[in-house]
């Protein structure tokens, strides 16, 4: 990851991510990427159904990766 980088833009008051805005599911992608493992394809089991850390929404931030 490039150190001393901004990452996507605001509003006036920080309230609402107004350029490039990213959700949970995209940071748990980029991480899972950055340790070599396809986020896509990591399940776990709960109440006897498969979930994914990243759900369907999660996208590796490329643009922060080195």
């Amino acid at each position: 990851v490039r150190g001393g980088q901004a990452y996507g833009a605001t509003d006036d008051f920080g309230f609402r991510a107004v350029d490039r805005p990213t959700s949970v599911h995209d940071l748990h992608a980029t991480i899972l990427h950055l340790l070599g493992i396809d986020h896509e394809r990591l399940t776990y089991r709960y109440a006897g159904r498969d979930f994914r850390l990243t759900d369907v929404h999660g996208r590796v931030i490329r643009d922060i990766v080195a």
